[in-house]
């Protein structure tokens, strides 16, 4: 069987670029006696930021991309002279991707705008120059900082589909033709189940130009939160979506059976789905006369909005489009929740500019240029010109 181009998780090992080291260069000319400290400070570090991309569906552009690593800065040199700043790794995702601390498993960020950045892993800065420690009483420091550490971490990225509706089934309900009915997408379609193997997005067309996303979820039997058919896979992409369409045939055995147990299977992979808007649709319509269609209407759900449709015929789905675009507006004007860039735990975090401290303890300096390992006792508070 052919491999899927649809990949919603991948691994990856990021690291970014270490600070340069400052430089402790002493200034030498002819005809300039002692003429003091002059070295430039060390370039920054590259960053790993990631940025959203509306025009990425899958995460299949880094699924053989195990590394991504920024560039190190370069050290400062003579008469000031900075060091080259290490280059940014940027890395471009899909709309709707969560990131993860594949050791914690702690959330860390999530990219749900077109071009919006996050800074994953910042670099180190680079070390202070000598010159920026000269003062009267210490005129030829001969030490410099050294540069930042780089951070490193391996994280895990996953896709969620963002769409306004999502469509919530079991296998054969008619999810796919729905789709494939109402929008330009082609979902596979055939008489077994789990026809559908991974998401599908439909872009359906409303009155006045107006539209909205629609997602085909691949189908849910009981039992799918503990692994059962295709498992918890999938289910993350019902998170996304701002409304669910149950679909549930006309030809079942127990409507309300089957919309109990689709609510228990998203209730137990995550609570939150409960408060999730919710439409329900009778599917297979065509097969029911409106005798049978009355006698039905007394066997569905409470506090749900229901339609008969008939994806084949045409039937109903003027009505449902209606339906759902009320329900996504509905939601639409409640106030979003915000979603907030959480930082990696203490291990992997840099330093805000106003916390770099410098320590200061005695110890030899040579005459010659020096480039220092990082280690916080190693800075001289002051060091007396020998001349």
């Amino acid at each position: 069987m052919a491999e899927s181009n649809f990949i919603d998780y991948v691994k990856i090992l990021c690291r970014s670029g270490k600070g340069g080291a400052g430089s402790a260069h002493l200034h030498r000319a002819k005809y300039v006696p002692k003429g003091g400290p002059d070295g430039g400070d060390g370039g920054n570090g590259g960053s790993v930021i990631l940025r959203g991309n509306r025009n990425l569906w899958t995460l299949l552009h880094l699924k053989y991309q195990r590394h991504v690593f920024a560039t190190d800065g370069m050290p400062g040199g003579e008469c000031r002279s900075f060091g080259k700043a290490g280059e940014d790794r940027i890395i471009e995702v899909p709309c709707g991707t969560a990131v993860f601390n594949a050791e914690t498993g702690k959330f860390i960020c999530d990219v749900t705008d077109d071009g919006q950045e996050v800074v994953l892993l910042k670099g180190g800065r680079g070390g202070l120059g000598n010159w920026h420690f000269k003062s009267p009483t210490n005129r030829t420091p001969r030490y410099a900082q050294p540069g930042e550490p780089r951070q490193e971490c391996e994280v895990i990225m996953e896709l969620k589909l963002l769409a306004d509706v999502g469509l919530v089934g079991f296998p054969n309900a008619g999810k796919s033709t729905l789709l494939s009915s109402i929008s330009a997408a082609k979902p596979k379609i055939a008489n077994y189940p789990f026809t559908t193997l991974e998401p599908n997005l439909g872009i359906v067309s409303y009155r006045d130009t107006r539209s909205f996303v629609m997602a085909d979820i691949p189908g849910i039997i009981e039992g799918a939160h503990e692994g059962r058919g295709l498992g918890l896979r999938f289910l993350r992409h019902i998170e996304r979506n701002a409304v669910l369409l149950f679909m549930i045939p006309a030809d079942t055995a127990d409507i309300r059976h089957d919309y109990a147990v689709l609510c228990n299977e998203l209730e137990k992979f995550n609570p939150d789905l409960v408060d999730k808007p919710r439409v329900l649709a009778i599917t297979k319509s065509d097969l029911l006369d409106d005798e049978l269609t009355e006698m039905m209407r007394h066997e569905l759900p409470e506090g749900i909005d229901v339609v008969f449709i008939s994806a084949v015929a045409g039937v109903g789905l003027v009505e449902l489009k209606d339906m759902l675009w009320r329900t996504i507006n509905d939601e639409r004007n409640r106030i979003p929740e915000t979603l907030t860039h959480r930082d990696l735990d203490t291990s992997h975090r840099v330093q805000e500019e106003d916390d770099f401290v410098i320590e200061t303890d005695d110890m030899p300096i040579d005459d010659e240029d020096v480039e220092l390992e990082w280690d916080d006792e190693y800075w001289p508070e002051k060091y007396e010109d020998e001349d």
